[in-house]
């Protein structure tokens, strides 16, 4: 088969794009391989089947004619390459089919991704963690019972996997163990999870609306300007620490304020009830210190 260069658009420029993105993207300069269908589905790890959706949905150019058969070359492994990559990370192909199109409107693809990261990137550096059963009776004795769990569940807390629960947040899960052990009820502890969380989403919300705040003058249905995308991801990324440092100092403030109300309360009331019992017991200490006059 003659080696023709096909009518296919260029990959993206990847000179600043990150290696994981970049794998298999070939340099301009390097020889271009050639395709059926077939083949290019075995080397893509993909199916012929996708191809075509992809081909109809836009998302891939389509190949060459020659003659009866079309001819795909190394655009397409790299442009099936990276929606198999964006495919892994939970992108749409509908998300998948706006980011291509940006790209081909001008926009860096890695700004895009990291405007994207920066916005709706974890805002925990937690690596979830994976617990057997027994494991986690250890942690909370005869307290992990299958109702505690079911409820755990129930408020994202653990995720199943199979006969093994993962938690999203170890951490989280050690500090609900030792509370569990110095006698806090875990169904006690996990309601006040599920009341306090509307309020949590609420603080969020706030916080997360002060980050997309800088996104408010562009056009809504519309991604920033190519040359714009940086600096707003540089300032999103220097607002999240920020919102975080927030939270907890408020969060620090809210529970000194709480806990001295309360144990104030109720610290001031057993006093009470201890001084009036102690002034009108006849059997107190300091009662049973006074001699009564004798009788003459």
């Amino acid at each position: 088969m003659p080696n023709t260069p096909p009518r296919t658009p260029p990959a993206p420029d990847t000179s600043s794009m990150p290696t994981d993105l970049a794998a298999g993207i070939p340099a301009d300069a390097a020889p271009r391989n050639e395709y059926t269908v077939d083949e290019l589905a075995r080397v893509s790890d993909t199916t012929v089947r996708n191809v075509r959706a992809y081909q109809d949905r836009g998302l891939l150019a389509p190949p060459e004619k020659r003659g009866r058969v079309g001819v795909y070359d190394d655009t397409h492994v790299s442009r099936l390459k990276l929606i198999n990559h964006l495919l892994a990370r939970g992108y749409t192909l509908a998300n998948i089919q706006d980011l291509i199109k940006a790209v081909d409107e001008g926009h860096d693809l890695r700004s895009i991704l990291g405007l994207e990261t920066a916005i709706g990137g974890r805002w925990s550096r937690e690596h979830p963690r994976k617990y057997s059963l027994i494991e986690l009776l250890q942690m909370f004795g005869d307290k992990a019972s299958p109702a505690a769990l079911a409820k755990a569940v129930d408020l994202g807390l653990l995720e199943r996997d199979g006969l093994s629960f993962v938690s999203g947040s170890p951490t989280a899960l050690a500090a609900g163990a030792t509370l569990a052990k110095e006698g806090i009820p875990l169904a006690d502890l996990l309601d006040a999870v599920g009341a306090a969380r509307p309020h949590f989403s609420a603080v969020a919300k706030a916080l997360v609306d002060l980050v997309v705040r800088q996104l408010d003058r562009y056009d809504p249905d519309a991604l920033p300007p190519p040359a714009d995308v940086p600096a707003l991801v540089d300032a999103i990324w220097r607002v999240r620490p920020l919102a975080m440092v927030l939270v907890e100092s408020e969060m620090n403030r809210a529970l000194e304020e709480a806990s001295g109300d309360y144990l104030g309360d109720r610290v001031a009331a057993i006093m009470a009830k201890k001084l009036g019992e102690s002034a009108g017991n006849p059997a107190s200490p300091r009662a049973a210190g006074r001699k009564k006059p004798s009788k003459q």
